[in-house]
């Protein structure tokens, strides 16, 4: 695969998602992507691009805090 940005390589990694939703910080860390290793530019398959929605939403609906940590292989089972 290359990344649609720089057209180099892309390998399979792990990154960190943020989301800004209404104030409320979300960090997501170890999200499944797919990383390009000349630019760095980031990029989900469809499935986690779902889950990382189904995440955020949850974590806005009973977030507490302004700011929200979740590791996703434990949100994600």
């Amino acid at each position: 695969m290359t990344c649609f940005m720089c057209k180099g390589a892309v390998n399979d990694g792990f990154s960190t998602f943020t989301a800004d939703i209404n104030g409320c910080i979300i960090i997501i860390k170890n999200v499944p992507s797919q990383v390009c290793g000349q630019c760095s530019e980031v990029s989900y398959c469809d499935e986690v691009a779902r889950r990382l929605v189904q995440i955020v939403h949850n974590a806005t609906d009973s977030a507490n805090a302004e700011i929200s940590v979740i590791n996703y292989s434990e949100k994600a089972a």
